[in-house]
């Protein structure tokens, strides 16, 4: 699968996380993010360890628990407390920064050159995305925007840590996702029954709204978004983050009746601008290192490796116990 094969499949995974928001708003019990935390991530792990029927080996059970702290455990609740406690526009702002702090910390962990492009791409793409969802008369709320960078950078160490681990051999990404997953909506499952107490009473509607989360802004997604960044570098995978608002946007204005004024059109332009420039200059960059590189222990396998285990998940559960 060639590289911009690669990107559009990853792409996927923010254009998904783009309709969190109405969900959370429009079929979600209002309060609740650390439930809705749990429900998001524990069932779809379950489901991916289920189909996947492998479990991790040795350090893999500590990298699984770190890994799905910060890619799940810590930013799922931090992501939802800063949407109930900020206008979903400010929420979005911060959550844009993310591709900046991905970029410093691969180049000190993975050693990843990032471009000024790359890194002006990141700037305007934010840039685009406040031109979207910003508002004037905005209210800030402290709590807010201190879970609402701490969520960004959490997934951002998720990303690099993934990326420097990789996976360990036999294991395919659908069974890494599943343990992260998993992982992470357990280390959430105590926090939420001692700070929200008993579940609440759930309908038809939310019951469809956590299905949806579960499966398909979860479970899909990211598998897609760990499936991407072994393919591609850190960096190059984060700048793919403001397609995520961008389609919230898009979500508000095609299904909630939220009309776009011409300075948000003129928003999404730019980011989406950005974020396509931001993949050239990745592209760009990776280029000239075109010889075939031996693997070493805890690195992301070959495409053609990976597209092999992945079939394995798949195809080969019946026979593996």
């Amino acid at each position: 699968m060639n590289r911009a094969a690669v990107i559009a499949l990853t792409a996927l995974a923010p254009v998904s996380w783009g309709s969190t928001y109405a969900v959370a708003t429009e079929f979600l019990p209002a309060d609740r993010p650390l439930f809705t935390a749990v429900m998001r991530a524990l069932p779809a792990g379950l489901l991916l360890v289920a189909l996947s029927r492998t479990l991790p080996r040795g350090a893999w059970w500590w990298k699984s628990a770190v890994l799905g702290a910060l890619n799940i455990g810590a930013f799922f609740p931090l992501l939802f407390l800063a949407a109930y406690r900020l206008p979903g526009g400010v929420a979005a702002v911060l959550g844009s920064a993310g591709p900046l702090f991905v970029a410093g910390l691969a180049t000190v962990v993975l050693g990843e050159r990032v471009r000024p492009r790359q890194l002006l791409a990141a700037v305007v793409a934010a840039l685009g995305v406040s031109m979207v969802v910003l508002k004037a008369g905005a209210a800030l709320d402290l709590v807010g925007v201190l879970a609402g960078v701490a969520s960004s950078a959490s997934m951002a160490a998720g990303t690099v840590m993934t990326k420097r681990w990789g996976r360990p051999e036999g294991a395919g990404p659908l069974a890494v996702t599943g343990w992260q997953l998993t992982a992470g909506g357990l280390l959430v499952l105590p926090v939420a029954a001692l700070a929200e107490g008993a579940p609440p009473a759930l309908d038809g509607r939310a019951l469809a709204g956590y299905g949806y989360l579960a499966l398909v802004n979860t479970a899909v997604a990211y598998w897609l978004w760990f499936r991407g960044i072994g393919r591609l570098t850190a960096t190059s995978v984060t700048l793919l983050g403001p397609l995520s608002p961008l389609t919230a946007a898009v979500i508000g204005w095609a299904a909630l009746g939220q009309a776009l004024s011409p300075v948000q059109v003129a928003g999404m332009a730019v980011a989406f601008g950005a974020t396509v420039a931001g993949q050239l200059a990745a592209g760009a960059a990776s280029r000239p290192k075109s010889s075939p590189s031996v693997p070493v222990a805890g690195s992301f396998s070959s495409t053609e490796q990976n597209d092999r285990k992945f079939s394995m998940d798949l195809t080969d559960a019946a026979v593996r116990r």
